[in-house]
C-alpha cells in the first residue's frame, strides 16, 4: 500500500491519497522532518512502522514519517433525569405552567407529570446530559422563586 502525502509550506499536513481505495483509513496522528516544499510520496505501514525516503524500514533519517491509524472512540454523555418533588403550597396550574414552559411538554402531557408528582411525591419531568439537565432546574428554582413558590426540583443520573 502506498499513500501520498503533501504538505503545506508550514509543514502540516495537507493533503493524503491512498494509492489502493480499498485500503480506507483516516490519518491521525503524523510526525515529518523536512523541508516545508517537500511533497512527495511514501510507504504506510497501518501498523506504525517507520520507513524512510529511500524505502528500507527501520532506518531512520531527517525525511522519516509515521502514519498510524486510529479508530476515534465515541462515548454517549451520561443522561440525568430531572426531578421536580410535591409541595402543599405551589399551585398545580403553576407546575403545569413550567412543565409547558421549561419542558416543552403539551398541555394533556404536563397535567399527567405534575398529577404523577401531586399522587407519588417525586415525578419525572425529562432526561438531558448533564448541563441541559442543570440548566432546567436552576431555570424552575429561579422561576418558582420570581413567583413566591416553594417549588424544589433536582437532578439524578439515570
Amino acid at each position: 500500500m502506498c499513500l501520498e502525502v503533501e504538505f503545506d509550506s508550514t509543514n502540516h499536513l495537507e493533503h493524503t491519497y491512498s494509492c489502493n481505495a480499498a485500503d480506507e483509513f483516516l490519518v491521525r496522528s503524523f510526525y515529518w522532518v523536512t523541508r516545508p516544499d517537500w511533497t512527495g510520496i511514501c510507504e504506510a505501514i497501518l501498523a506504525g512502522t517507520e520507513m524512510s525516503d529511500n524505502g528500507k524500514r527501520g532506518e531512520e533519517g531527517p525525511d522519516t514519517g509515521v502514519v498510524v491509524k486510529t479508530k476515534p472512540k465515541i462515548k454517549k454523555p451520561s443522561m440525568y433525569k430531572v426531578l421536580m418533588l410535591n409541595d402543599d403550597y405551589t399551585p398545580m396550574e403553576f407546575v403545569v405552567h413550567i412543565l409547558e414552559r421549561i419542558f416543552n411538554k403539551s398541555r394533556q402531557e404536563a397535567t399527567s407529570i405534575m398529577l404523577h408528582i401531586h399522587r407519588r411525591g417525586v415525578g419525572i419531568c425529562g432526561v438531558y446530559t448533564y448541563e441541559v439537565a442543570e440548566t432546567k432546574v436552576t431555570q424552575v428554582i429561579d422561576f418558582a422563586r420570581q413567583k413566591k413558590h416553594p417549588l424544589q426540583c433536582t437532578l439524578e443520573k439515570d
